[in-house]
């Protein structure tokens, strides 16, 4: 029997400091979530967090796990994030933000989960199918 690594468990001791990191994804896009334990914002692509997502509903995915844990202003997030829209993008690094928050501190698990922030999001794009012009949008037909 096969036993489910998770690669998402990482410590690690860097230049930079001791920081908790995992990896968060949604769509295409895939963020790498770094979380030090000291106090400090959020930075994602080494800009802050509010300037790189500028509306406001996709800051507040960003910052909702924090929040939720009560532990806005007492980490520092940096997070690292390609591919995918400005939506999906917020999202990985929410996924990501919260893997790395169980990691830190397992006690915020349940808070986590009962939200759904720690389950990948499976939702992908339909391919689109030949005689279609979209996915499943058929073209026009006319009777005369």
């Amino acid at each position: 029997m096969t036993e489910k690594i998770l690669k998402t468990k990482k410590v690690v001791a860097g230049e930079k400091g001791h920081y908790f990191e995992a990896v968060g994804r949604r769509k295409t896009a895939i963020a790498r979530v770094r979380l030090f334990d000291r106090k400090g914002g959020v930075l994602v692509n080494d800009k802050d967090y509010q300037k790189y997502f500028p509306i406001a509903r996709l800051q507040y995915v960003v910052q909702s796990p924090l929040e939720k844990t009560k532990l806005t202003g007492k980490v520092e997030v940096v997070a690292k994030v390609l591919g995918g829209g400005m939506s999906s993008q917020a999202e990985a690094v929410r996924h990501g933000l919260s893997r790395a928050l169980v990691i830190f501190d397992a006690s915020s698990k349940a808070i986590l989960k009962s939200s759904g922030y720690l389950k990948r999001d499976p939702r992908m794009v339909e391919r689109k199918k030949y005689g279609l012009k979209k996915a499943r949008r058929a073209p026009q037909w006319a009777k005369r």
